[in-house]
């Protein structure tokens, strides 16, 4: 019999708080109502979105909300286990099934009878399994590896992947039925840059959390580090967040956040730090926003066709913050000379902004 390691088991004990997990954003609160539409159902589900998004806490949610919630969630990491041995980790084997098994072993589909089955990073699973799960999908048959005898579950499949897996059917590499039969349901997780008015609940909840892991409680961050983070396209997503303030509790120096921070943005206006002699954060800080400010500024200049009255409307500031914003900056119009930049504005600020 297998014996269950704490990584296969999910403990539902370390989901954080609702309020915390979904923010206040407007993305976020379409996957939370869409959970608490499902979450008392048995349809399969596929969570998808960039890694580090919070598929998995999400997977622990539609289990506690379950009607499933006592009994068993168990999980694979599918790309963890190697493709020679992921049909017997899943399926389990009978005793001399192959050279080593001593001894019957279940495997995790079987351990989540009546509970719920976590794959994560399906996309990797190989043709073969996939047709078997397939089965278990369709009447909630299957065998062990090597054995005769078919048995039954009955488990909740929950998927996540961070690939486009309609794009895995065309080049062969997943099959088409199987997907169809996963995603009943489909849940797009956001990435982090899409919801950044969560960001500070998010800092709050890790700076407390790990204040209590090494206790210590270090300073604050300060407005101008939020304000950077705020900023910032998080590549790593909620992970690479929460991997940060750990850092920066155990050291309780903000340069680890802002060197991260600036030298991985991809804006050309971030210089490197330099290391050789001392500098003041707060002035490196500054620079950092106000050249992040520039980047964004000009992006949505260019969406909205230079017209300075939407562009500020768009970004929630006066008119005034923004032509000040666009001289300290040394912005104006490429390819346009002075006469042809100020009447294409007069024309198009005189009209109302829809």
């Amino acid at each position: 019999m297998i014996s269950t390691t704490p990584k296969d088991r999910l403990d539902i004990h370390d989901i954080p708080p609702l309020a915390l997990t979904f923010g206040q954003s407007a993305e976020m609160a379409v996957v939370r109502e869409r959970l608490e539409r499902i979450a008392r159902t048995d349809v399969p589900v596929l969570l998808q979105g960039e890694s580090g998004t919070g598929k998995e806490v999400l997977a622990r949610f539609l289990h506690l909300f379950s009607r499933r919630c006592q009994h068993p969630m168990i999980k694979v990491r599918c790309p963890s286990i190697p493709s020679t041995l992921i049909e017997s980790e899943l399926f389990g084997y009978e005793k001399g099934a192959f050279t080593g098994a001593g001894s019957t072993k279940r495997g995790r589909v079987e351990l989540a009878d009546q509970g719920t089955l976590f794959l994560d990073e399906v996309g990797s699973l190989n043709i073969a399994v996939q047709a078997k799960l397939l089965q278990v999908l369709q009447d909630g048959s299957f065998m062990r590896v090597g054995g005769l005898e078919s048995r039954h579950v009955n488990a909740r499949l929950v998927c996540a992947d961070n690939q486009n897996l309609l794009q895995n059917t065309e080049n062969g590499s997943f099959r088409l039925d199987f997907l169809y039969r996963i995603n009943a349901i489909t849940i797009n997780m956001p990435p982090l840059r899409n919801r950044r008015e969560d960001i500070p609940m998010l800092v709050d909840h890790f700076l407390s959390r790990y204040a209590k892991v090494f206790q210590h409680r270090p300073q604050p961050l300060s407005p101008d580090v939020m304000r950077l983070m705020c900023g910032y396209h998080w590549p790593g997503n909620i992970r690479q967040l929460e991997n940060m303030i750990r850092s920066y509790v155990l050291i309780d120096s903000e340069e680890v956040i802002v060197s991260e921070l600036v030298s991985s943005a991809p804006s050309r206006g971030f210089a490197e730090i330099d290391l050789s002699r001392p500098f003041s954060l707060k002035q490196l800080t500054k620079g950092a926003v106000r050249d992040m400010e520039r980047e964004v500024i000009l992006k949505v200049l260019q969406a909205h066709e230079w017209n300075r009255l939407k562009t500020a409307k768009w970004l929630n500031i006066s008119y005034r913050s923004l032509l000040y914003k666009l001289e300290s900056s040394n912005v104006s119009r490429p390819n346009a000379s002075a006469r042809e930049t100020g009447a294409a504005s007069a024309a198009q600020e005189t009209r109302p902004v829809n």
